[in-house]
């Protein structure tokens, strides 16, 4: 097999891969809440076990970063969605969220994905 042949085989895998996460639909589900705003730092802070607004709330604000309730609440309510955490009811408007398996992992992969580019 030549050289050209090989580079072509390689292209069609990852076509195929790419293919794959933008029509299988709990991964191009993933994917688009992986594209909102804040989706990450949700899914890292509930890495770290604040899954509550208050908890979460004064780790962004103790890193000088912001979060608004709203925000939080909407992306905890679609990660939840999508099985990467599951809630508790605190009180009658309040949850508390924590990470599934598969959020963890997704989490993981995050963090490494990070790691790779600060290196």
């Amino acid at each position: 097999m030549n050289m050209e042949k090989v580079i072509e085989l390689v292209k069609n895998v990852e076509e195929e891969k790419v293919k794959h996460i933008l029509t299988e639909p709990k991964l191009s589900a993933i994917k688009a809440m992986l594209e909102k705003d804040h989706a990450i730092d949700c899914l890292l802070l509930l890495h770290i076990g604040r899954g509550k607004w208050k908890d979460a709330k004064d780790f962004m604000r103790d890193n000088k970063l912001t979060l608004s309730d709203g925000t939080f609440r909407a992306r905890m309510i679609e990660i939840e969605a999508l099985g990467l955490a599951k809630s508790e009811r605190i009180d009658p408007l309040k949850k508390y969220y924590m990470k599934t398996e598969l959020g963890e992992k997704i989490a993981k992969l995050l963090l490494e994905f990070f790691d790779e580019l600060g290196a």
